[in-house]
């Protein structure tokens, strides 16, 4: 691969874009290395990159890249420009979020602002004049207007305090979801429509007290303008307060922009209905659940058609068809489940019909993008521990693209670049299935952060895959790599599970090595090839551990029935699971030395090392616990999404007559284990983590000094459910691997 040359330095780019009342531009690192061993500084030193665009006429890329300065603790994020078929990169100076206005034109995003320039970086025009309150924008197609997103006061949970008490901080507080994630709710996000020509402004949902974007991670991915700029879907769960909490119940809305009308198109029934397809229905499961208000699949099939009313869970990020005829967006089945399978719902707007796409497919849509002759999609999904290309067409014929040991992260489709690759329907011939494709990806292993790939689609395979940036090659030019690989075993169901094995850079099989069991998150999240600047297995295998890393029962890529096992039985299998893969890996691998063994994870992976700590027979010589939970009987209570616990416990810890597994769940509580606790732990958490309470972490800290066990607790007052800020990401790494080398390097 060619590496990129950068035409603008740090120093260049700083006098450039700085005026005398800015602090000095973050540009690329120029960190040399002491020796070749992943640090976290070195971690740091990297570059991010993040949203990118491709030109109308596919020949170019406008991307960002975030910087970090651990000394000044703070990030600042620049713009490229580069040509698909070159290898030069131009920094364009400040700004995110770049979008095509013409080949020669981009508007971007700065300091709550939306700018334009040229392609070069000259000539910038600051666009709007809102007091920098626009967190993202999304111009129609005809460029005429643009939404805005911004924030709109909220106080129907949170009073607002008398005007006479400006210094009062309290808050009266009237219903759930009074905070999220790590702030308190006293504004949310609204869609405003500007008119470019007139100036005129209005709010999409003006007067209603709902949130678009959904917090706490919706972005301008959850809008879109129809290919003639008449029309928006937008994404909206209307509900607020406890109905709010626990229910997941978003819809797509069609908003006409002359008129303000509106029309929900998951509940809305103005159509003649098509004639049933039996793998459209509900499962037994979905028909079963308590309360959700479904017809069963014997009423849709006697009624002729597919209920829209069964479009209770979160239907999101909606996409037009290049013709305009057809809306997708990605749909869970069940309301009250956030990690419901993601399926690939389209919509006929001129019928109204609606039919899912994917469900050949036994696992999540991540991302997907339409292809030019408005029948074909492509989508990332996850199987077997990677995330791969798949396409598929309007009548669900699923076709796997690419294989490798490798995750994709997004995809965009670029233009037409030749009959076959990526050519307009009107080129293919009337009538035609697209045959080919470039789409432009972002691609990232074990290994090596996010860089941006193009992928020539021909076919039914990936005919060329080229790397197009090299944000981070000085950087990892200095370090020698770890090796990840598979492998299967038996679980205690006699069911097949896979694990990775990530093995440190210069590994010698003759040694024995400290190895670590990283316990997953989510609870449902994959165990992919993922890049993580926390939980990175680069630095932790550099540092000289082995990883055993399991996709046990409850992960997606293994089929729905192995993901939903999880629920309710957080104690059970999963857990089985785990001690199943260190078992193995100690008695197998032979450079496993398992008299110093370790536990890690966070989040749901907290919570199992919390757990583990009271049943690991001895296996474990420490353990590491991020943002855990410990004690589910005061979680339930203390998070905000409500419908999380309500899912996953399967009733309240009051409730007398709970159900079993409900029992099952609060009677296997870590907190109850611990006069079991023989091990050393560090406990970590940060306070503005409202998902799980830091008093959760400070609780099991708490247990186990006051058992007499030698404990830490790493606390961060301004953190959340992640660590972000660049000084207090050092200091974690820091106090991660002095904890393990204190305990499994002796």
């Amino acid at each position: 691969m060619k590496r990129i040359l950068f035409l603008l330095s740090a120093i260049a780019l700083m006098s450039a874009c700085n005026t005398s009342d800015e602090k000095a531009v973050i540009g690329k690192s120029d960190i040399r290395l002491e020796s070749d061993r992943m640090t976290p500084e070195a971690l740091w030193a990297m570059g991010r990159i993040g949203s990118y665009a491709v030109s109308p006429d596919g020949r170019q890329v406008a991307y960002q890249v975030t910087y970090y300065s651990v000394e000044e603790d703070r990030s600042n994020t620049v713009l490229y420009r580069q040509a698909l078929s070159d290898t030069v990169a131009e920094m364009l100076g400040l700004g995110s979020d770049p979008v095509w206005l013409s080949d020669d034109r981009l508007a971007f995003a700065s300091k709550g602002e939306v700018w334009t320039m040229s392609a070069d970086g000259k000539g910038r025009k600051q666009l709007t004049q809102t007091d920098g309150s626009v967190e993202g924008f999304l111009f129609s197609p005809d460029q005429k207007r643009v939404i805005l997103v911004k924030q709109v006061p909220f106080h129907e949970i949170i009073q607002q305090n008398p005007a006479d008490l400006p210094k009062a901080t309290g808050r009266v507080v009237n219903d759930l979801m009074y905070r999220h994630w790590d702030h308190y709710v006293e504004s949310i996000p609204h869609p405003f429509v500007l008119d470019l020509e007139t100036g005129e402004e209005r709010d999409i949902l003006e007067g209603q007290p709902y949130e678009c974007p959904m917090e706490p991670f919706g972005g301008i991915e959850q809008l879109a303008w129809s290919p003639d700029s008449k029309h928006i879907a937008y994404t909206c769960r209307k509900k607020t307060g406890l109905a709010y909490s626990i229910s997941t119940d978003s819809d797509i809305f069609l908003y006409d922009v002359e008129t303000g009308e509106e029309q929900n198109l998951c509940k809305t029934l103005d159509y003649e209905a098509p004639e049933v397809n039996p793998t459209h229905t509900l499962s037994d499961q979905a028909v079963n659940q308590k309360g959700n208000g479904m017809s069963t699949p014997q009423e849709i099939a006697e009624d002729g058609g597919f209920y829209v009313e069964q479009m209770v869970g979160y239907d999101q990020n909606p996409k037009f068809s290049p013709d305009g005829r057809y809306l997708a967006w990605t749909s869970m089945e069940r309301d009250g489940y956030e990690a419901d399978r993601l399926r690939l719902c389209i919509c006929s707007l001129g019928q109204g019909t609606k039919q899912f796409v994917t469900e050949s497919f036994d696992s999540n849509v991540d991302d997907f993008v339409w292809g030019q002759d408005s029948e074909t999609l492509y989508f990332l999904g996850v199987w077997h521990a990677t995330e791969n290309l798949y396409r598929t067409d309007l009548e669900g014929n699923v076709k796997q693209l690419s294989n490798y040991q490798a995750d994709f992260g997004s995809l965009q489709l670029v233009g037409a670049r030749g009959k076959g690759q990526g050519a307009s329907s009107e080129e293919q011939g009337a009538g035609s299935k697209e045959q080919g494709a470039s789409l432009l990806m972002e691609r990232h292993d074990y290994m090596h952060p996010a860089d941006l790939y193009l992928a020539e689609v021909l076919g039914d395979s990936i005919v060329e895959l080229t790397q197009v940036t090299h944000e981070n090659d000085h950087i990892l030019s200095q370090i020698a790599a770890g090796t990840s690989e598979a492998r299967w075993i038996k679980t205690t169901t006699g069911e097949d599970m896979h694990y990775w094995i990530i093995k440190p850079p210069h590994f010698d099989p003759s040694k024995k090595y400290p190895t670590l069991l990283f316990c997953e998150g989510g609870p449902q999240s994959p165990v992919s090839q993922f890049w993580s600047y926390r939980w990175n297995f680069m630095i932790m295998a550099a540092q000289g551990y082995v990883i055993i890393a399991p996709n046990r029962h409850g992960l997606p890529g293994f089929g729905l029935q192995w993901q939903e096992q999880i629920s309710g039985d957080w104690t059970g299998q999963c857990m089985k699971d785990y001690l199943a893969a260190i078992d193995d890996a100690c008695q197998n691998l032979p450079y496993v030395d398992k008299d110093r063994l370790g536990a890690v994870g966070a989040s749901f992976g907290g919570f199992s090392v919390y757990y583990l700590a009271g049943h690991h027979e001895g296996r474990f010589k420490c353990f590491i616990a991020h943002d855990g939970a410990f004690n589910l009987e005061a979680m339930y209570t203390e998070t905000e999404e409500n419908w999380f616990s309500n899912w996953e416990y399967d009733d309240a810890p009051w409730n007398r007559d709970m159900t079993a597994r409900a029992r099952k769940t609060y009677d296997n509580s870590p907190h109850r284990f611990v006069d079991k606790w023989d091990t050393p732990i560090l406990c970590i958490h940060g306070e503005k983590d409202y998902r799980i309470n830091y008093t959760q972490g400070m609780s099991a800290f708490n247990a186990a000094r006051m058992r007499g066990i030698e404990a830490q607790l790493l606390i961060f007052p301004d953190e959340n459910h992640w660590v972000l800020h660049p000084q207090n990401g050092v200091l974690w790494q820091r106090t991660y691997f002095q904890w393990l080398d204190r305990w499994l390097k002796k």
